[in-house]
């Protein structure tokens, strides 16, 4: 398992794949950042045992600061689908979320991928503004369109989302 740390004042961070025993902390993170969907507790501990390869906890001082949840969909290894990044107040401001999206994309398993997706809703500027940096900072092209819409797909009960594609020019490549 490959494990990267950084330093802050307040302590050591680190990214690490999530262990069953992580999925109510999970559950409790993904609870206290709005606007996240809230899955049930049960969810959070299948993805944490089922989906751990594609997953990232970030840890500060022993404690669950931040979460991504993901997977390589099933008809196109080639693509990693984020869906839910979870970051603590704790932790804001210290560019949690693309390092988590780096850990997840240097992972053995995200060897080759090409395309990371995701959906948005308009409003989850906090979103858009952390896919749309992990873009530049890859030298990646970023587009969008309406996927699961607000009529369409959600009885008019939760707005639209929008699938965003990042694309990467070069396959992801192992730091093993």
């Amino acid at each position: 398992m490959q494990t990267l740390q950084s330093v802050k004042s307040e302590g050591t961070v680190t990214f690490r794949k999530p262990l069953r025993e992580d999925g109510a902390q999970i559950w409790e993170l993904i609870r206290a950042c709005k606007p996240l969907d809230e899955n049930s507790m049960y969810a959070n501990l299948l993805q944490a045992d089922h989906f751990r390869d594609t997953c990232v906890v970030a840890e500060l001082d022993g404690e669950i600061v931040g979460w991504i949840s993901a997977y390589l969909l099933p008809s196109d290894a080639d693509t990693v689908f984020v869906w839910q990044v979870a970051v603590s107040s704790a932790a804001r401001g210290m560019g949690m979320g693309t390092r988590m999206l780096d850990a997840l994309m240097l992972r053995e398993e995200c060897v080759g991928v090409r395309r990371m997706r995701t959906t948005i809703t308009l409003d989850n500027d906090a979103s858009w503004g952390l896919f749309r940096k992990f873009a530049d900072q890859k030298d990646a092209f970023l587009t969008s369109e309406a996927h699961f819409t607000r009529d369409t797909h959600f009885q008019g009960e939760h707005a639209t989302e929008h699938m965003v594609n990042i694309t990467f020019r070069e396959a992801a490549q192992s730091a093993a």
